[in-house]
């Protein structure tokens, strides 16, 4: 594929952008999918009070296009040469602002903020809640139909948009007269960069952002009014929704002097999932940067969760939409950069050095909960900790618990989702800045008894985000084609054997004693921030 310039063909490439919560990336592919130049740049996390984490609207969209212009200025080509773009995003994180000016009323609210946990709390206890559980149960005890068991279960999440846009609703005195007037939108960060992008011209997101918002209904495939009612949502203020792969504008001519076709918005998770080429039934992937994401490709249908297991759109292209139940823990790269920020290591790559230098943690526990516990817990007043703490404790031996504490998150979110979905795994692979770290891998394998596939390239979201926008514009024909292109750098085998007929294995067993010392410092943890 190439474009006509002055009687010769140039070739041409797709350009993707993932913007995640500790930095943007860029990356410039050619057909073969690997890439030919890279920019990133830090995404500035503020936090202006205890729990709370926002970013600067405008900060980051002069990110965004900074490392636009300096991916193809490293791949030596022209704007002109990038045949379409692709976007991938963290999900959760909204701003609102004025549809007329494009003025933001605040910062980006991230998926990690906690101020919003006393409504969430009170909301998940209220005879409101108990009687929509009771009405779900009646309606699917009547129907069989699975989204009202969703809705007898149904619980709200601190990560999820809707208790956080609840807070600013009421917070805001801007935002509560631009709602008024009619003159508000609302939009996670695909929908404020493709805003931008367009030049004020679209106000979209896709399924896939949309679906993790928590305000969306997977079932009926639209936003859904009964939420929207119950917690005082104004449902004018929402995107519309378009599929993954489409063509939802160009770039304005102003921006990088030619217009781009923006060929797909893809959420980060669900991008990775298309990277790694996860698109049959029973394919994982696990995801460990900012937090760890474990998804599972359950095919045509959403699941129905009842441990905290996430029903989200995984791509809608055409008419093909594809679903995945999702768990994740919050802090695994987090917890990782607050251990280098306190002196514990200079540089990551020494983590897996330090910990496999010792035979154990010395008994030593971390509990990685800065954002709480996530699925199967969910408990969002959980605390951070390190627990058996002695005289003989090495740094080595607290990087080791840390480390750990990544691969037991990993056991416990496969266990729930095994127990839950109860469909077959055909293959897991794993991605992620995380991933890199060779410890944590084999530790995962051995404690799950699987073979985990490490890609060549880590980031997954960006790789996704470009196969989307390819199929859009042609560049790529199918996804038989991309499989084709997929590379593996490491695959983890497990030390003690794959596992057969839910037997444990020798490594799984000799980490027995470790793991239920980590449950007790778990529970330990939990409900802390409720004591006075």
């Amino acid at each position: 594929m190439g474009t006509q310039r002055n009687g010769f063909k140039k070739e041409t490439y797709i350009l993707s952008v993932d913007v995640g919560t500790s930095s943007i990336r860029c990356h410039v592919y050619d057909k073969e999918a690997q890439i030919r130049g890279s920019c990133i740049t830090k995404v500035n996390l503020l936090y202006p009070d205890c729990g709370r984490v926002e970013i600067d609207p405008e900060d980051l969209w002069q990110g965004f296009v900074t490392v636009v212009k300096r991916a193809v200025q490293d791949a030596g080509l022209q704007m002109s040469q990038i045949a379409a773009l692709g976007i991938s995003t963290q999900r959760g994180t909204f701003t609102t602002w004025n549809k007329s000016t494009g003025v933001p009323f605040h910062n980006f609210i991230s998926w990690q903020d906690l101020r919003a946990t006393e409504l969430v709390r009170s909301w998940n206890h209220s005879c409101t809640m108990a009687a929509i559980h009771g009405v779900g149960k009646v309606l699917h005890f009547l129907s069989r139909q699975k989204r009202f068991l969703a809705g007898s279960q149904v619980v709200f999440s601190t990560q999820h948009v809707t208790f956080r846009l609840v807070w600013a609703l009421a917070y805001f005195k801007q935002l509560i007269q631009s709602v008024a007037e009619g003159t508000c939108y609302f939009g996670t960060v695909d929908t404020w960069l493709l805003y931008k992008l367009t030049n004020g011209g679209v106000h979209a997101t896709d399924y896939s952002n949309a679906s993790a918002t928590g305000i969306f209904d997977s079932y009926q495939m639209c936003w859904s009014s009964f939420l929207c009612y119950l917690v005082s949502l104004p449902m004018s203020i929402l995107p519309k929704v378009m599929n993954t792969g489409h063509h939802f504008g160009s770039t304005h001519l102003s921006i990088f002097g030619v217009e781009i076709p923006i060929m797909s918005l893809m959420a980060d998770q669900q991008a990775a999932m298309f990277g790694e080429c996860c698109f049959n039934v029973g394919d994982v992937k696990i995801t460990m940067g900012t937090g760890s994401f474990m998804n599972i490709n359950t095919g045509n249908k959403p699941h129905t969760s009842v441990a905290g297991l996430y029903p989200v759109v995984g791509w809608k292209i055409g008419s093909e939409v594809v679903f995945l139940a999702e768990g994740n823990a919050a802090d695994t790269g987090t917890a990782i950069k607050w251990a280098q920020e306190l002196e514990l290591f200079s540089d990551v790559q020494e983590t897996d050095a330090m910990a496999s230098s010792v035979a154990d943690s010395d008994g030593v526990c971390f509990v990685p909960s800065f954002s709480g516990l996530q699925a199967p817990l969910n408990d969002p007043k959980a605390c951070a900790s390190f627990m058996g703490l002695k005289p003989s404790t090495t740094k080595c031996h607290l990087v080791r618990a840390i480390l750990e504490s990544v691969a037991f998150r990993n056991k416990q979110l496969f266990e729930v989702m095994l127990k839950e979905t109860c469909i077959p795994i055909t293959r897991i692979r794993a991605d992620g800045g995380v991933c890199t770290n060779n410890f944590v891998m084999q530790l995962t394998a051995d404690l799950i008894c699987q073979k985990i596939a490490r890609p060549s390239h880590h980031d997954m979201s960006a790789l996704g985000a470009a196969f989307v926008a390819g199929l859009g514009v042609g560049f790529w024909r199918s996804q038989e084609e991309l499989k084709k292109l997929q590379t593996t750098d490491c695959v983890f085998l497990p030390r003690n054997g794959l596992k057969e007929n839910g037997r444990m294995g020798s490594q799984e067993s000799e980490y027995s004693p470790v793991l239920q010392s980590w449950e007790r410092a778990l529970r330990r943890s939990m409900n802390w921030y409720n004591k006075t």
